[in-house]
């Protein structure tokens, strides 16, 4: 058993909850930042319960960041927590900037004040690629963000550079491309095909509503991703990794081959609603994660339509127990 202790912000997030099982398994006493709420947003680590410790946090505010750090005394923290959501920056561009630039810059100086030994890991995004300037994008390809939250990314993931190289900090940044599971969020495009697929499916909608069915996405399976975080942080140097599938596949697939899987034309049910395209669109992203394979030994290994057929089976159960209504098999109308 490992005496490690970690500490994950965003805990209770997609990523969070996977990481969280997964340093469990390696036998960490993993510790999870929350934030403050009248509305608890627990679901995802309700099954983890009396296994982490979790602590009231914000990255709005430095003194909460420190104190967590004190009482958790982790090895390594992986900062998780952003406003994740693109749609949303648009709408709330400030905030955005507060949470996913601003907060990696709080809990930089937290761990660097508190402990400078921890190791630390950044979430950043492939959204800092936005317009891109060569396909695949690698460690060194260029940024260009098309969103509020694709240019906080971008800060977020220098001021780890700057905090690594100023203070000699173990601070690394994976630049995870687009990746997904039945913990999706509901507002996510997979996520929103998947449940509404599952939904007309049971008789419980009529009609699929979406944006641009034309970008093209890198996207790959969650649980298999927190394993590259993990062994970011492993190494005998602090370096930032690409990872991703190193495939690009459009909603458009995505969609066929989630209504396909229960035996339904897309055509019947999908139509396009102007009120879910970006004002600057980010059309294609694609990953080189070559240095990820060869320095972390790390691929992925679920299919793109692997991925899909999980999601719409996690969604067909859900929904059928929540419902009490028979999925029936797949295939069949």
């Amino acid at each position: 058993m490992s005496d490690r202790r970690a500490l994950i912000t965003g805990i209770t997030g997609q990523d969070g909850s996977y990481l969280a099982e997964l340093l469990l398994e390696k036998g960490y006493a993993v510790h999870g930042m929350v934030r403050r709420s009248s509305t608890e947003t627990n679901e995802r680590i309700q099954h983890l319960e009396g296994r982490i410790e979790l602590h009231q946090a914000d990255l709005l505010d430095q003194g909460s960041l420190m104190n967590m750090l004190r009482e958790s005394r982790p090895h390594e923290v992986y900062n998780l927590a952003a406003q994740s959501f693109v749609p949303t920056s648009w709408s709330q561009p400030s905030l955005t900037g507060e949470f996913t630039g601003l907060g990696v810059t709080r809990m930089l100086e937290a761990v660097r004040l508190i402990d400078p030994e921890i190791r630390f890991y950044q979430a950043s995004s492939s959204e800092m690629y936005g317009k891109v300037r060569e396909t695949p994008q690698n460690e060194a390809t260029p940024f260009y963000p098309r969103s509020p939250y694709g240019v906080a990314k971008v800060y977020g993931h220098h001021i780890t550079v700057n905090y690594r190289e100023s203070f000699e900090m173990f601070a690394v940044s994976g630049i995870l491309f687009n990746h997904e599971s039945p913990r999706r969020g509901r507002e996510f495009v997979t996520r929103k095909i998947s449940e509404t697929v599952a939904k007309i499916k049971l008789g419980l909608a009529d009609q699929l509503l979406l944006g641009n069915l034309d970008a093209r996405r890198d996207w790959g399976y969650a649980p298999e991703y927190v394993e590259a975080m993990w062994r970011m942080l492993q190494q005998d140097a602090p370096v930032d990794y690409v990872i991703g599938t190193g495939e690009t596949h459009s909603p458009q697939e995505f969609v066929e081959i989630a209504f396909a899987h229960v035996g339904l034309e897309a055509a019947d049910f999908v139509a396009v609603d102007p009120r879910f395209l970006r004002p600057a669109e980010v059309d294609l992203l694609l990953a080189d994660p070559t240095k990820a394979r060869e320095q972390l030994g790390w691929t992925a290994s679920t299919s793109f339509e692997e991925l899909v057929r999980i999601m719409v089976d996690a969604d067909l159960d859900a929904l059928a127990k929540a419902s009490g209504r028979e999925p029936g098999a797949a295939g069949t109308r």
